[in-house]
This record gives C-alpha cells, structure tokens and sequence, in this order.
C-alpha cells in the first residue's frame, strides 16, 4: 500500500512539473531575400480574367525566420546570387550572422514551392530538414517538368544526403501547433503557405504564393501561370477561413505594402 502511495504520488508531481513547464518561445523574423525590381504591372500575367489593366504594385522577395525555443526554421530561400538584377544583396546566411545563428542551427527549411525566387538559397543549409508539398517534390523529380529548373538548388536532398519530407498536407513542425505548414495547392501541384502563433502579436498567416498583391487576394484572382485553377480558388478559400478562425494577420509574402506588419530586420515580432 506504501508503494502505491508513493508511485501516485511520483506520478501526480511529474504531471505537475510538464504542467507547469513553459512554452517554447517562437518568435517570427523577415529577411529580405532579393533586390527589388522596378513596380509591376499587375495586368499583364496575375490575373486570368485581366482585371488590372496597367495597375503597378511593388512586389518584394521575403524570406523568414522562425525561432522556436532551441530550434529554427526558415520558410523559404529567396533569390539564388545569380538571379541578376534580383539577386539579393546581402546571402541568407549572412543575414543569420547578424542574428547569431549558424545554418547548422537550422533544423528546417519549409519551401512554400518550387519557383526559382523561393528556393534560390536553400542549398545552404544541407543539414536541415525539408518540408515540402509533395507535388511540388515529385516536380523537382521529373526531368520533362517546369520544375526541372530549380532542381539545382535542392542537390543536398535530391543526391539522397540530406533528409526530405514531402508533405501531401499540412505538417504540424514543432509538434505542438505554433507553426503549421498549410496545404494550399494551386500555384503550384504542392504550395503550401504558413501559419506561426505568436504569443504577443497572436496569429499570423503567410501566403506563400496563393496571392501575390492585396488587390488579387482580395477578389480571389489567379495567375496565368498557376498550374491549376480551381484548386488554387479552394485554397484561397480555406486561407480566408483559417485567417478568420484565428483572427490572424496575413502577410502576402510578395506585396511591399505587408512589409511592415513585421519588425524591420533584425527586429522579431514575438
């Protein structure tokens, strides 16, 4: 009887204890990941039903950073150094120095798709993870696909040395909810976009590139250039249900005018 009562006992304090253990902290960093070209005229390929005749938006290239206690994660790479007039002035591991963090730091890499100005620097980081969708993965395999041309940027994973999961739906990174890789295909077979729960300025919700400007979002418009249009409309839709459901701030990842939802660099929202 003794026994017993000392086994529950143990066993009600170590309940206490993971009770009463903290959060991990998770803190949310934009890093410029690209020169910004001249504004663009939004009429001539996002909009399949041509609905911005001569409007100009200043699009940008952002990458980010997510610290979540010990580990990091970076969700998307930006421009490659030989992207030219876009190239980024300062390489994502440089802007990781500023903020002391190596890429041996980086657990993950999430990659919301395959296009050029997202994964130009994931080569980087070789000893992290790789999340992505696993459409946009099978893609990258495919010599006869689009996608063929941003192989070169994922050679740790593609060569089998690195560690790759390729996600058919949302991923769930840090096992307890605070940053979840959306399913949100439609830009591409297997985009995804991200949500980070922050515990002062709350939920955020990143797009990716489901939509690329406000004036798009807001009218649920689709690129030319998007592989498959009724599935990009859906994930519009669940975007903008999962943004109301959390009260969350959306960030279009390429629209300069969401730039500033977020600290500026080196600054983190938290």
């Amino acid at each position: 009887m003794k026994r017993s009562l000392s086994l529950l006992f143990v066993a009600m304090s170590t309940t206490r204890v993971i009770a009463q253990a903290p959060a991990p902290e998770v803190t949310l960093t934009r890093l410029q990941c690209g020169t910004n070209a001249a504004p663009t005229d939004v009429g001539l390929r996002f909009s399949d039903v041509y609905a911005f005749k001569g409007l100009m938006v200043q699009l940008t290239f952002s990458c980010y950073l997510i610290k979540h206690g010990d580990d990091y994660m970076i969700w998307d790479s930006g421009n490659s150094l030989t992207a030219g007039a876009t190239a980024p002035k300062s390489t994502l591991t440089q802007l990781l120095s500023e903020l002391k963090v190596t890429p041996a730091q980086v657990k993950f890499v999430g990659i919301s798709h395959y296009h050029g100005d997202h994964v130009g620097q994931a080569n980087q980081f070789p000893s992290a993870t790789l999340l992505i969708g696993k459409g946009d993965w099978d893609a990258l395999n495919d010599p006869k696909s689009a996608a063929a041309s941003s192989a070169q940027f994922f050679t740790p994973w593609m060569t089998g040395g690195a560690k790759v999961e390729p996600l058919p739906g949302d991923k769930d990174v840090f096992g307890d909810g605070s940053v979840m890789v959306l399913n949100t295909p439609g830009h591409t077979p297997g985009h995804h976009s991200l949500l980070v729960k922050l515990k002062t300025m709350g939920n955020v919700l990143i797009t990716g590139d489901l939509s690329h400007f406000h004036e798009n979002y807001d009218i649920n418009g689709v690129p030319t250039f998007n592989t498959d249009r009724a599935a990009t409309l859906a994930s519009l839709d669940r975007f903008k249900q999962l943004a109301k459901n959390f009260k969350a701030t959306v960030i279009i990842q390429h629209d300069q005018r969401d730039v500033s939802k977020l600290p500026a660099f080196p600054a983190s929202a938290k």
